[in-house]
């Protein structure tokens, strides 16, 4: 007789985060009501030796290093004091400091990303610590003292500025009895709540699997073997070896349909291609300002707020340039500090807009005081994308909220030295214009030429073309001809070729 046995639930290793549906406002409202409490728990490793601020990662220091380089040439410091070569009485150079993200703006961080994933932060707590706890993070004592502050304002969760190990979440989830998310599933999350369109929504899923596969290990009862009991036990693979299955098989599935995706984005870029116009793709840490940009100047309506990862899906608009050339812009998603690495994997289809872009345009926030360091942060994904060597135009962004003398020297300064860096106002459309201008001087597809015209009066269809698509700068009318000194294109001067006089 075959025996039964009751299936086991795994809902909490299997579950995968779904967009929800409905209208925004709709979706705004379920929030409201469902809105979690969140406890935040951050901490700062102090290393002795290096003073009293946190060890430098690898990451950061790549991060520094990155930005250094590709800021010395353009960016000006934007802290005062005296550079590390003149603390140590050592040779200076002239790479501009680059700040790091302290513990305090870290969590400030973090405060804003749990905002963007619909929670409301009840408390937060900052521990430092030499080195961190390999078992806890933090250590069980100080996971006592968060047990008691969580119960005492009723958290449902705590969020973690830290990527946690498998068997750390289960630790500490065994003490504070909450549950517990780290940074990563965070950024996560918010990724799943903002992915509108199916390719987003594929990429956000193979992202969420990629991290969920290696943490099924050692979650418990329900990854034991599936038979139980007298005449059950056999070679039978284990709950464990089952879920891995069932994930890697999905896996594969959503992978082949993100390569559909790239096959399709593929061939509209061959299309695109195929006509001599330049993309644009704007880049650059979240929250920076890239969508309010990409209104300014395509008109467009793309979503521009302020919580962190607001867009997700790319969106492309033609944008004319002062010398009547057309440009294709691409908006992005927003980078972001320690950007987990399965999402820059799982958004290659999105992220290869920047890799064949005519040029990026990188886009900072201006008056942050870590724009160096968060630019330094997109250095290093823009490595990662091969995509570090094209050609840049640095925007500086928001210089509406600077100090009104300041932001006006910035702005005289770019434009007496003709840095690749322009200094704009996105939200007051401020700069505008000279930025257009730059990317016009720096776009090489479809160079302009200056010609001399002399088109027949009866050419309505050729003069009603040149009157669109090139900057006439001289016109008369003479024996039943126009002669014109104009500025076009390559792709309009070859249409005229006819009519050119030297």
């Amino acid at each position: 007789m075959r025996s039964s046995h009751p299936k086991k639930t795994r809902d909490r290793a299997l579950a995968v985060r779904r967009v929800p549906l409905g209208s925004e406002t709709e979706r705004k409202d379920k929030d409201k009501d469902s809105q979690e409490r969140a406890f935040l728990v951050g901490i700062d490793v102090r290393t002795r030796g290096r003073g009293a601020r946190g060890t430098v990662t690898a990451q950061a220091q790549a991060a520094r290093n990155a930005a250094s380089s590709a800021l010395a040439s353009d960016v000006k410091p934007q802290t005062s004091g005296l550079s590390a070569g003149q603390s140590t009485g050592k040779a200076t150079t002239n790479k501009p400091s680059i700040p790091e993200f302290d513990a305090e703006e870290s969590m400030a961080e973090l405060r804003t990303l749990a905002g963007s994933a619909g929670a409301k932060v009840v408390g937060e707590i900052l521990q430092r610590r030499d080195r961190p706890d390999p078992a806890t993070l933090i250590g069980a004592g100080k996971l006592e003292e968060i047990a008691g502050a969580a119960a005492s304002v009723n958290a449902d969760l705590l969020l973690f500025d830290h990527d946690l190990t498998a068997s750390q979440q289960r630790n500490i989830e065994k003490i504070v009895h909450r549950r517990v998310i780290d940074r990563t599933q965070l950024i996560l999350d918010i990724f799943a709540r903002h992915a509108r369109t199916r390719e987003g929504q594929l990429q956000v899923e193979l992202a969420q699997l990629q991290y969920m596969l290696p943490r099924l290990a050692g979650r418990g009862v329900e990854m034991s073997q599936l038979g139980g009991g007298i005449g059950t036990r056999g070679p039978g693979e284990t709950q464990l070896e089952t879920d891995r299955r069932k994930i890697a098989r999905r896996v594969r599935h959503v992978e082949q349909q993100l390569e559909n995706v790239r096959r399709i984005r593929a061939q509209q870029r061959q299309r695109r291609e195929s006509a001599p116009v330049a993309t644009v793709a704007l880049v650059g840490y979240t929250n920076a300002g890239k969508s309010t940009l990409f209104n300014a100047l395509t008109r467009a309506t793309v979503l521009a707020s302020p919580r962190m990862f607001a867009t997700l899906d790319p969106t492309i608009r033609a944008v004319v340039l002062p010398s009547k050339r057309k440009v294709l812009l691409s908006d992005t998603v927003g980078f972001i500090r320690s950007l987990p690495h399965t999402l820059v994997s799982a958004f290659r289809a999105t992220l290869e807009e920047v890799q064949r872009a005519s040029l990026i345009l990188h886009v900072s926030d201006a008056s942050s005081r870590l724009s160096a360091e968060q630019d330094a942060q997109v250095e290093i994904v823009l490595k990662e994308l091969d995509a570090d060597k094209k050609p840049r135009l640095r925007v500086m962004n928001k210089v509406d909220l600077l100090d009104g003398e300041v932001a006006e020297s910035l702005m005289n300064d770019a434009l007496r030295d003709d840095s690749n860096t322009v200094y704009v106002s996105a939200a007051e459309g401020t700069g505008l214009t000279r930025l257009l201008e730059r990317i016009d001087a720096m776009i090489e597809e479809d160079r302009v030429s200056r010609v001399h015209l002399r088109v027949p009066q009866k050419e309505g269809k050729t003069l009603a073309m040149l009157e669109a698509k090139a900057r006439i700068y001289s016109r008369t009318y003479k024996d039943g001809a126009v002669d014109l000194e104009a500025e076009a294109p390559e792709s309009v001067v070859r249409r005229v070729r006819e009519f050119i006089r030297n």
